[in-house]
């Protein structure tokens, strides 16, 4: 049973293996400075075609 199941995961990961290019992370950091307070945001993403994702933290 054991050697099924690994057989199994190795054929798993093998067949979700990365085609094309690596695609590179963007990375954006902005300060701001009011008379209400300073604003400080930094945000991470990717970009491949038209899909899209970031993850962002304002502080």
């Amino acid at each position: 049973m054991r050697i099924l199941l690994a057989l199994l995961s190795l054929a798993a990961l093998a067949a979700c293996g990365a085609d094309g290019e690596p695609v590179r992370p963007t990375a954006n950091s902005t300060v701001t400075l009011s008379s209400s307070g300073m604003y400080g945001g930094t945000s991470v993403g990717i970009r491949k075609g038209t899909f899209a994702a970031s993850l962002g933290l304002g502080l």
